[in-house]
C-alpha cells in the first residue's frame, strides 16, 4: 500500500486537470449544443480518417451526453430527457424529440430527425430518414441506406444509380429486428403511420407502404412498389419491382407478387392468384400426384 500510495504521489497534478469535477444541472428543451455551454467531455478536433488512418482536423467535436453516457455532435438538437446509452453517438444537425430512447452501439447519423417517444435498440444505423413519434425501432435495423439500383453502361461495366433522397417513416411504426430499409433514389421510401414490420424485412428504394400494414418475417420487397392501406404481407412473402397493391389484401406466407394487385382480398401462390385459385390449384396438383403414384 505504501509502495502505491508513493507511486500516485509522484504523478504530477496537471494529469488530473482534463477531468470535469462538476455537470450542468439543467439544460433548455431541444438545446442546440456548443462545446462551450456544458462541462461535456470532449472529443478532440483532430480525428482519425477510418480509410487512410490519417489525422483529419475538421472541426468536429463531440461531446458525451449526461443521460446514458453516448457522445453527440455540439450541432445536434436534443431534448434534455432524452437518452443516449453508452457507445451510442449521435452525429451533427440531427434532431432528438423528448424521451427518445437510444440504446448501446446505435448511430444515428447526419440530419437524422427522430421523433418523441421513440425507442430505439442496440447496434442499429440510421441515416438519410425521419422517424415519427412513438416508434419501436429494434437491434440492429438499418435505415437509410443506398438502394441497390445498377445500369450497365456502353462500355458493359456495371455502375451505381444515384440513391440521393430519403426514409421518412410515420407515427407509432414498429420495425424488427435486423430490417433493412432503403433510401430513395427518384422518391422517398415511406412508411406510413401505425404499420408493423417483423424482423428480417427488406423494403428497397422508392417503396411507399401504407397506414396500418403488417409485414411479416422475411418478407421481401423490390423496388418501387407502392403498397395500400391495411395489407398483410404473410412470412417470405416477395413483391417484385414497380409492383402496385391495392389496399386491404392479405398474402399468404411464401406467395410471390409479380403483377398489379387491383381487387381487395386474401390471395396466394407463386404467382399471387385470389386465393380460392390458389387453393383449387393445390389440390387439382394433390390429385394428379396421387394418379401417378398410383
Amino acid at each position: 500500500m505504501a509502495v502505491t500510495l508513493k507511486r500516485l504521489s509522484s504523478i504530477p497534478p496537471l494529469i488530473f486537470r482534463n477531468f470535469p469535477l462538476s455537470t450542468p444541472s439543467c439544460f433548455g428543451s431541444l438545446y442546440n449544443f456548443s462545446a462551450s455551454s456544458t462541462n461535456q467531455t470532449a472529443f478532440p478536433n483532430s480525428m482519425v480518417n477510418s480509410e487512410t488512418g490519417a489525422d483529419v482536423d475538421d472541426g468536429q467535436e463531440f461531446l458525451k451526453w449526461k443521460n446514458g453516457g453516448g457522445h453527440f455532435h455540439k450541432s445536434a438538437c436534443i431534448d434534455p430527457t432524452v437518452v443516449i446509452e453508452i457507445g451510442a453517438i449521435v452525429h451533427p444537425k440531427s434532431v432528438l424529440g423528448a424521451n427518445v430512447h437510444v440504446g448501446s452501439g446505435t448511430a444515428i447519423g447526419p440530419c437524422v430527425k427522430i421523433g418523441q417517444f421513440t425507442k430505439i435498440g442496440y447496434n442499429a444505423v440510421l441515416s438519410n430518414c425521419n422517424v415519427g413519434d412513438s416508434c419501436v425501432i429494434h437491434n440492429g435495423v438499418c435505415i437509410g441506406q443506398d438502394g441497390f439500383g445498377f445500369f450497365v453502361d456502353e462500355d458493359g461495366n456495371m455502375v451505381k444509380k444515384p440513391q440521393i433522397l430519403n426514409v421518412r417513416i410515420g407515427n407509432h411504426v414498429d420495425i424488427g429486428a435486423n430490417t433493412c430499409i432503403d433510401r430513395g433514389s427518384w422518391r422517398d421510401t415511406v412508411i406510413g403511420d401505425h404499420t408493423k414490420i417483423d424482423n428480417l424485412v427488406q423494403i428497397g428504394h422508392n417503396v411507399v407502404i401504407g397506414k396500418s400494414c403488417m409485414l411479416c418475417g422475411q418478407v421481401g420487397i423490390a423496388g418501387s412498389v407502392i403498397i395500400g392501406d391495411y395489407v398483410v404481407l404473410g412470412g417470405r412473402v416477395a413483391v417484385r419491382d414497380h409492383v402496385s397493391i391495392i389496399s386491404k389484401v392479405r398474402l399468404a406466407a411464401n406467395s410471390c407478387v409479380t403483377k398489379d394487385i387491383r381487387e381487395p382480398g386474401d390471395y396466394g401462390g407463386f404467382p399471387a392468384v385470389p386465393i380460392h385459385v390458389w387453393r383449387r390449384q393445390i389440390a387439382i396438383q394433390c390429385r394428379s400426384s396421387k394418379k401417378r403414384k398410383s
